[in-house]
């Protein structure tokens, strides 16, 4: 009898160990780990402190951003896709996730196979400012310069693979300028190179573009979208000088592949629920973005939807990384 029991016991237990660990109706019961692929300080890391605070306010647990920088946000990603599908380790998706596909050769995943999406959370444009140095003020005179002085311009960028890298390459195919790359792990970690102008410019997210050149540290030439941005119209659209132009990021939230269906429809509630907050709406127009809402199904085709368009920019701008 002893011995049934305990045979019966241990198989309870193991019953017991093959349940989820949490479920919609208790998730979170513990901290949430957010990864982030790029520096504390930059637009990424605003936008997801921003809903992190949200998140943590009304979810009742704590959602910790984590910066894991480098490789363009392939180190960020391939943490959160080798994590445990249980909800508890979450990835920012940004337009780097979608170019990566395309423009590494040798990445350990899949990101489309190897993601369920989650959430979008909103738009934002690109800005490209440049160093007070520059003896520009437009993009025709920016342009005009480049190709007067080729290889002597340097650009920074966030990093390989991001939309801020992108965008300066996408620039160069189209206007022919001649321009040398210079990555960093982050925006805010280069914007001392480009004050000081060891580097002269940046196709920068709008958060810290807009405050370095509102700051009078550098000079805004032009918006990345294909029309003027809502929250600084005085700006122009490159697209008004390179016609064709465009390259408006995305922000969100993916999960591991096998996340169970319940965590995830729980977290696209709540984040939907934070963008019809006026007070976080007014904190992400702060910087410039644009609430979009969407369900996980409609996000994941905006993902796959981008990772074809970068494709076909990367091919056209004839770039990659090993």
């Amino acid at each position: 009898m002893i011995r049934f029991m305990r045979v019966a016991l241990l198989g309870l237990l193991c019953c017991l160990g093959t349940v989820a660990p949490t479920s919609a109706a208790d998730y979170p019961n513990r901290p949430v780990r957010w990864l982030i692929g790029f520096a504390a300080g930059g637009p990424v890391d605003i936008v997801a402190r921003i809903m992190a605070q949200y998140l943590s306010d009304h979810l009742g647990q704590q959602f910790v951003v984590e910066n894991r920088t480098g490789s363009g946000g392939n180190i960020a990603a391939a943490a959160a896709i080798n994590a445990p599908a249980d909800g508890y380790t979450l990835l920012f998706v940004a337009p780097n996730n979608a170019i990566s596909t395309s423009l590494y050769k040798k990445l350990p995943f899949d990101f489309l196979r190897d993601t369920t999406p989650v959430a979008s959370i909103m738009q934002l444009t690109n800005m490209l400012v440049v160093s007070n140095a520059m003896p520009v003020k437009t993009v025709k005179e920016f342009i005009d310069y480049c190709k007067a002085n080729p290889g002597k311009i340097s650009y920074a960028s966030s990093g390989n693979g991001t939309s801020v890298h992108m965008s300066a390459e996408l620039f160069k195919a189209m206007t022919k300028c001649e321009m040398q790359h210079v990555p960093y792990r982050g925006s805010a970690i280069a914007f001392p190179d480009i004050i000081s102008d060891k580097v002269q410019l940046i196709f920068d997210n709008l958060p810290s573009a807009l405050e370095q050149s509102r700051g009078g540290n550098v000079r805004a030439l032009g918006v990345t979208s294909p029309q003027r941005w809502p929250s600084v119209p005085d700006v122009p659209a490159i697209a008004e000088t390179v016609p064709g132009f465009e390259s408006v990021g995305f922000y969100g939230i993916s999960a591991p592949k096998g996340t169970p269906p319940e965590i995830i429809e729980a977290l696209n509630k709540a984040v939907g629920e934070a963008l019809k907050d006026p007070k976080l709406v007014a904190r992400l127009a702060e910087v410039g973005g644009i609430p979009k809402p969407m369900s996980p199904a409609e996000f994941g085709k905006l993902v796959a939807d981008e990772t074809e368009k970068w494709r076909k920019v990367v091919e056209f701008a004839g770039v990659s990384v090993d």
